[in-house]
């Protein structure tokens, strides 16, 4: 890579660091960040400033051990008590206002990353385009991006940042003081006396330098490796939530082994990685202790002619050592924290990719998918185009239309689209294009339904808050919906997904709409998993219920007794081959 090249690179990724850093500094908390900010600032400036007093403090405390002058001896003894507690007193402070922004840097973009990846389906959609054949152009593991990367990047930048101003006031700081001590270096060459000015300067920056390009060469690999472990661990983490998750199916599956080949997969993705990664860091652990214990005697060897020939004391000699220590400290910033950095640029790249993901959905969301409106009592399509992410065109240029009073069954073969169809009709299907009018009063209830964990009421009341209903509510709509058993416990606290049996979840969800009581139902393959007699009273109930708020449902079914329930059937039919969809919809009364 040419170092134009190098260059581009780093002014992009600059640039979108900038852009994920800038957004809390002016946001509705910014007078509180910045001034948190300022306060770091000045209690590092502060910390570099009694550094510089520490260095004086040498030269007089080894001056008066060497000259044997008990009193100045006694005195800067003394005098390093206050300085010591004046250090301490900084440092606490300096840790406790970093912590504290960061946290609060890290819960103001958590805040703002959650309510972006909520809002407007965004969270629906970026999982749907990992289907799409691109799926390396869309974002892995999201929940960690913001769990766990966020709170890496607000804390290795402020570390970081205060590092380097660290680095640059302390440089500033103490160059002055190592060029007036080191003095000159004197020397005949070609028949010519030279003498170089701060030669103990320019040693530490030659010194510093070479370590910098080495640390770089050296390093570079981490920042891959880095990114790719965060990933690694983040899927292996993740697939272990979803054998949590459908923990019942895998063990009536035997999937056991599988799960546990799976698992060891993924799990020696991490290890394999880990241990290329621990390799590297070896590598350049070997490299920064060979320099920083040679750092340490260096100064020594350099400026011990001038000792020995009488032309300072011990404590210049202490004083020079120690401020070649702090130069050579703030010009080997980069070599101490390349480990870190190349941490940092892999946490970066995961959330300006995550970025970018979150802000092309948002640009594209008002292309994708059909033009979607609310109407009062009417659910109806015009022109409607379902594709599959693939884009392989199931249905084309469809028109439906269904009032209130009607109900209407859907039916098709598996996989004709009758629950992407209704996926459009939801507004939230981005393959799709058209026009949908959908009744402005009304409910789904998908074939999968989703029930937080806590109180039963609150699974029952969803997304709504509970209170907003009362307990009679709350108990007969658990009836209603044939579990008269779980009318008892509204406040007993479960993963209720898991402990309900899948007839029990669905008749919940029945009992959920039944509670809210909206003029229009979706019910997507909603009683599949009850008994015939139990799926009939239960629709009867769903169709009485609608029919008092004039309103309509449609469902999605497979068995023959459900027809007899509804008015309407629109049935998904194989077209021929070249035709420019798989399926139409046939419209005829049930």
């Amino acid at each position: 890579m040419s170092l134009s090249t190098k260059i581009t690179d780093f002014k992009v990724f600059t640039r979108k660091v900038w852009a994920l850093s800038l957004p809390y500094f002016q946001s509705e908390e910014k007078w509180k960040a910045r001034g948190l900010l300022v306060a770091i600032v000045l209690l590092n400036l502060g910390a570099v400033y009694m550094l510089v007093l520490l260095n004086d403090w040498n030269r007089l405390f080894y001056d008066a051990l060497q000259n044997k002058n008990e009193p100045v001896f006694w005195t800067q003894l003394g005098r390093f008590t206050y300085l010591a507690f004046a250090f301490i007193l900084i440092a606490v402070y300096r840790f406790y206002l970093t912590q504290l922004l960061e946290l609060r840097w890290r819960a103001w973009m958590t805040g703002h990353y959650l309510q972006r990846w909520l809002a407007h389906h965004a969270f629906y959609q970026l999982e749907l385009a990992r289907f799409t054949g691109d799926a390396g152009a869309t974002p892995d593991n999201p929940d960690q991006r913001i769990q766990e990367d966020l709170n890496l990047f607000t804390s290795y930048t402020i570390s970081l940042t205060m590092g380097l101003l660290n680095a640059v006031v302390t440089l500033a700081s103490f160059v002055g003081i190592l060029w007036s001590l080191s003095g000159g270096f004197a020397f005949k060459f070609d028949g010519g006396s030279y003498n170089i000015p701060g030669f103990m300067v320019w040693m530490a920056v030659l010194y510093c330098m070479a370590g910098s390009v080495a640390t770089h060469y050296i390093g570079r690999p981490q920042i891959r490796l880095n990114f790719l472990q965060q990933r690694y661990e983040a899927d292996f983490r993740h697939h272990m939530v979803r054998v949590r998750e459908y923990s019942e199916s895998i063990a009536l599956d035997k999937g056991e082994a599988v799960e546990r080949a799976q698992l060891d997969g993924r799990f020696s993705s991490v290890l394999s990685n880990f241990l290329k990664l621990l390799k590297a860091q070896k590598n350049l652990v070997w490299f920064t202790n060979f320099f920083g214990q040679a750092a340490v005697v260096f100064p020594f060897i350099v400026a011990a002619p001038r000792f020995f020939s009488g032309a300072i004391q011990l404590g210049e000699l202490m004083q020079i050592a120690s401020a070649f220590g702090r130069v050579q400290d703030s010009l080997g910033w980069f070599v101490d924290n390349y480990s870190s950095l190349a941490a940092w640029r892999a946490t970066a790249d995961r959330l300006t990719s995550f970025e970018e993901s979150m802000a092309a959905q948002a640009q594209t969301q008002s292309t994708l998918g059909a033009t979607n409106s609310v109407a009062p009592d009417t659910l109806a399509t015009h022109g409607l185009t379902l594709a599959l992410p693939g884009g392989t065109v199931l249905l084309s240029d469809v028109t439906l239309h269904a009032r209130a009073g009607d109900s209407v069954l859907i039916k098709g073969p598996s996989g004709s689209g009758k629950s992407t169809l209704f996926r459009a009709f939801a507004g939230i299907w981005p393959f799709a294009r058209g026009r949908v009018e959908q009744p402005a009063d009304s409910m789904f209830i998908p074939q999968r339904p989703y029930f937080p964990n806590g109180r039963l009421r609150d699974a029952l009341a969803y997304p709504l808050p509970a209170d907003q209903y009362t307990d009679a509510a709350l108990r007969q709509a658990l009836t209603d919906a044939l579990l008269p058993q779980l009318a008892t416990q509204l406040d007993t606290q479960d993963a209720w997904s898991q402990k309900l049996s899948g007839g029990e979840q669905q008749r919940l969800a029945i009992a959920r709409v039944l509670l809210k009581k909206p003029k229009w139902i979706f019910a997507d393959e909603a009683t599949s998993a009850l008994d015939e007699p139990a799926e009939k009273q239960v629709y009867e109930r769903l169709l009485a219920q609608v029919q008092h708020a004039g309103g309509a449902i449609v469902s999605i079914a497979h068995r023959p007794a459900l027809s007899a329930l509804h008015s309407q059937r629109w049935t998904l039919e194989k077209r021929p081959e070249g035709a420019p969809s798989l399926y139409q919809i046939k419209e005829s009364a049930s």
